[in-house]
């Protein structure tokens, strides 16, 4: 069986929340010292969100609204067996992989974008403000947005902006007005630009101008594409969807791997099955895989921190590298977050999650093998999750192990190819 699909009906109807399984409490938000950044939430999240943000209920309902767009954009998404990629590898592993890619999108990031931007409609905002870094959130949120009649605003990394610039023509087809952050249009991005003219941006600084821009406009909502609790309640549709494929295809993972930057992807795909881990029913392996030039899980200290650059949010207990982090302009654009997600950050300091890093050369290959095995061009912050899952089935062809391999492939690289003729080129270093 090498693609099992679900019916329209097979959606899941409720979101899982780990909160309410969690090995132990994660520590709530603080203000910093003289500022009271938790008053701002009310003020830049929907009611609807910020309920979800801190609830221990263990499943929450998706509105009737919200499931019926997730199927008109395309839910569920394939589960595929990997079959090419076995055979080169010469495995007796079986690899299989959930393809996030086939959004019209082209990643994950649909399924926290079309909540987001159906909550802030609810609440009666008129625009919605955001960064992005690769620009797969920003198409996402952009398209989101659309389907409810929202103006979205999205400040975009300025490497990713130069980097990769039909990402910027599509949110603007979906109605996406997108500045090059840092940018002239907030006090961060303009005190930023005195500083450095040409800094190339970095997901911390894009996110302050995003929520700046919120606060100082009453009509306004800032939405976040990962990280937070409530983006990684909504991706859990993945993982619920994969648990279903995976029963269809009688098989039990012994590995599960994602790409990791703030986290979303990864805590979709996994949390359902980290589930029954931490219930004792599952010895299943979990590997979230960074760049190793924005190392949070594998280098970065588990501590409060801002989650963006200029401190406009609260305090948040992660593994971080500090919130005025920029790492080098790598193509894994998504990847180049300083933070990560407070729950993914709880599971790895309790060993419930393993992480790994590789550099940039390396994806790439990984992501090229992937691609001549299964016909699929991978985005450049998937190939870290490629990578790793071929090192898996390496591993298995030395020990003889059958062990099954599931990985996210979280979006697809055809707006990245940029990337990938500097690397056949040979013109990519390993670290930018």
């Amino acid at each position: 069986m090498y693609k099992i699909e679900l019916s329209s009906d097979e959606v899941p109807k409720k979101w899982y929340n780990i909160n309410a399984d969690l090995p132990s409490e994660i520590p709530p938000p603080k203000n910093s010292e003289g500022k009271n950044q938790i008053e701002y939430l009310p003020k830049i999240f929907s009611k609807g969100v910020l309920e979800q943000e801190f609830s221990t209920e263990r499943y929450i309902n998706i509105p009737n609204e919200v499931r019926e767009l997730y199927m008109r954009m395309g839910r569920p998404s394939p589960l595929f067996r990997a079959k090419g990629l076995e055979d080169k590898l010469n495995t007796p592993a079986k690899i299989y992989f959930k393809r996030e890619d086939s959004s019209p999108t082209g990643s994950h990031k649909l399924n926290s974008a079309i909540p987001q931007a159906y909550y802030a409609k609810k609440d009666g905002i008129e625009r919605l403000t955001t960064e992005t870094g690769a620009g797969q959130w920003g198409t996402a949120l952009s398209l989101a947005c659309s389907q409810v009649d929202l103006d979205c605003t999205v400040y975009m990394v300025k490497v990713s902006f130069d980097q990769k610039p039909f990402r910027k023509v599509i949110m603007g087809i979906y109605g996406g007005e997108v500045h090059a952050s840092p940018s002239k249009y907030t006090e961060a991005g303009r005190k930023t630009l005195a500083e450095n003219p040409d800094h190339p941006g970095s997901l911390g600084i894009a996110i302050s101008e995003a929520i700046e821009d919120a606060l100082d406009n009453e009509h306004a909502y800032y939405s976040i594409g990962s990280a937070l609790n409530h983006v990684m309640l909504h991706q859990t549709i993945i993982g619920q969807e994969v648990k279903t494929q995976l029963e269809i295809a009688e098989e039990e993972p012994d590995v599960m791997i994602g790409c990791v930057g703030g986290g979303s992807n990864f805590a979709g795909f996994t949390f359902p099955f980290i589930k029954d881990k931490i219930d004792g029913n599952s010895d299943c392996e979990f590997i979230g895989v960074e760049p190793s030039s924005c190392p949070t899980l594998t280098e970065g200290k588990y501590d409060f921190d801002f989650g963006d650059t200029t401190g406009l949010t609260p305090l948040i207990k992660m593994f971080t590298l500090g919130h005025d982090f920029v790492a080098p302009s790598v193509h894994a654009g998504g990847l180049r977050y300083h933070g990560m997600s407070p729950q993914v950050s709880l599971l790895k300091k309790e060993g419930i999650i393993d992480a790994k890093s590789a550099t940039q050369k390396e994806v790439f290959k990984a992501g090229i093998l992937f691609a001549k095995s299964e016909g699929i061009v991978p985005a450049p912050e998937s190939t870290h999750a490629i990578k790793v899952a071929i090192d898996e089935a390496k591993k298995c062809k030395e020990t003889g192990e059958e062990k099954t391999i599931v990985f996210n492939l979280s979006g697809h690289g055809l707006l990245d190819l940029v990337g990938y003729d500097k690397f056949l080129s040979n013109q990519l270093s390993s670290d930018n």
